[in-house]
């Protein structure tokens, strides 16, 4: 006799929330387990990584774009939302870049069919 595997649905490794369609496999004590979306977006890591990201190209960006006023000494306000913009976009980019990377589809934990 053959024993009838029970489904159990798959769930977030950090929260315990039902996996419904979409899971973000993160790496965690060297071993990818899957995320919940709101994990995901709170995984330290990936945060790390495109804030240091953001910093470098956001830096680069507006020394390009806004450079010439920035070393006249010529601030005009307009600045004030632009500059904080082009560190945010890199920044976005990167964190959408590694959940979509991440991204996989939910495996139940009963499956052993490979």
């Amino acid at each position: 006799m053959t024993a009838e595997l029970i489904k159990e649905p798959a769930a977030c490794a950090r929260c315990g929330r039902d996996l419904s369609s979409t899971s973000y496999e993160l790496l965690l004590n060297a071993t990818r387990l899957p995320h919940c979306l709101r994990c995901a977006v709170q995984y330290r890591p990936m945060l790390k990584r495109s804030l240091v990201v953001g910093l470098i190209v956001g830096a680069l960006q507006t020394a390009i774009n806004q450079g010439n006023f920035i070393f006249v000494g010529e601030l005009p306000a307009a600045l004030a939302w632009k500059i904080p913009l082009t560190f945010a976009v890199p920044f976005i980019v990167a964190t959408v870049g590694g959940l979509l990377n991440a991204r996989g589809p939910v495996v139940d934990r009963a499956d052993t069919t490979g």
